[in-house]
């Protein structure tokens, strides 16, 4: 018993393992990618995953640099060093950065980080509305209107020349051989920000302007270490441990419970009624209420269900060739097998009586020839 009760049941265990796999699979390749603000591999709002595939699938080499070490080995003369995330840059990292070989993109960048990297630029009032390139800049004529949401707007001073698009959110002016783009916003750049106006097409001219693009976003301070935390960090050891514990005794329970159900067992009835006295019982209700119709409609339907086998008709049979068979096997009239077989509900108890008679009669002529 205990062999073929596993049997049947290991095969919905393995569809239940097999579902439970591919469950997890599912939720872990469509589960978001955590990350902070313009980390190139969250896939969150925040994040700028989106925009780093796009760069790749266009031919752009993007090196994501952690720290400042890997974007001074990245970096060349016909590179452009993307610098997002500035406020946790120190002054160590902005001198080290300073001099690093390419060009620069400076996204919403910081105080400290402006008066290290692009002193004389200054920061003016914020702007949150949509606006058009109105500068000669190809790359912010080419997207057009963007919508940059909260923004920073920059100005310098006049012996600076420099190129201002969309009213100063976006300036570019060369410090030597380098060329500096600087952005007031950091929204138009993120996987939720690219889908309106012509953010992804800004982003994308600005940050292919070059062969090759080093991404620094630096998520800490360097030297620092930091860890993302969840709701379980807050949770005290004590409480997981109790947590387990649970689990495993319910799951013993569950087994001690389960190993007791054994195979079904016959119980005797209480009490025994015989078909006699249930079939009286029904005949007493129906003249209790004097419902000789459905009397006779139960009469009529368990005589039909008797005769149509033994006549070779189906269930579905109609009124007419019932009758014919039935007249042609038995030799009794035909309006006689119509009369009590599809006929009114009779009128009185005595009627009943009679229907009933006349219904074994013609049952066992039909059963006799």
């Amino acid at each position: 018993m205990t062999a073929a009760r596993w049997r049947s049941w290991r095969w919905v265990a393995l569809t239940l393992v097999v579902l439970a796999v591919i469950a997890g699979i599912g939720a872990y390749l469509t589960a978001p990618r955590p990350g902070g603000q313009m980390d190139p591999a969250a896939t969150s709002p925040d994040g700028a995953h989106a925009l780093v595939a796009l760069l790749r699938d266009n031919g752009v080499e993007v090196v994501v640099a952690d720290d400042i070490a890997e974007v001074e080995q990245a970096a060349r003369p016909d590179a452009l060093i993307v610098v997002a995330q500035s406020q946790y840059l120190t002054d160590t990292a902005l001198d080290r950065l300073a001099k690093a070989p390419g060009d620069f993109l400076l996204v919403e960048p910081k105080a400290q980080t402006r008066a290290a990297l692009i002193p004389g630029l200054r920061m003016s009032h914020a702007s949150t509305f949509d606006s058009d390139a109105n500068c000669g800049l190809r790359e912010a004529n080419q997207a057009g209107s963007v919508r940059f949401g909260p923004s920073e707007t920059y100005s310098a001073n006049a012996d600076r020349p420099m190129t201002s698009c969309y009213d100063g959110v976006l300036v570019r002016y060369r410090d030597g051989a380098r060329s500096i783009t600087v952005v007031g916003s950091t929204d138009f750049m993120t996987n939720g920000g690219l889908l309106q106006a012509g953010n992804a097409a800004l982003a994308m001219n600005l940050a292919s302007a070059r062969p090759r693009l080093v991404w620094y976003a630096p998520r800490h301070i360097e030297g620092e270490t930091s860890s993302p935390t969840s709701v379980f960090d807050l949770i005290p050891e004590n409480v997981t441990w109790v947590v387990w514990q649970l689990t495993v005794v319910v799951l013993l329970v569950a087994l001690w419970k389960g190993r007791r159900l054994g195979p079904l067992v016959a119980e005797e009835l209480p009490v025994v009624v015989r078909a006699s006295e249930t079939v009286e019982g029904r005949g007493r209700l129906y003249r209790s209420r004097r419902a000789r119709d459905r009397a006779a409609d139960a009469l009529r339907t368990a005589a039909l269900q008797r005769l149509l086998p033994r006549l070779g008709l189906g269930t579905g049979a109609p009124a007419s060739a019932v009758v014919t068979s039935v007249t042609q096997r038995s030799g009794a009239d035909a309006q006689f097998v119509s009369h009590h077989l599809y006929g009114p509900p009779p009128a009185t108890d005595n009627d009943l009586l009679q229907l009933a008679r006349a219904l074994d009669e013609i049952e066992r002529q039909v059963t006799h020839q």
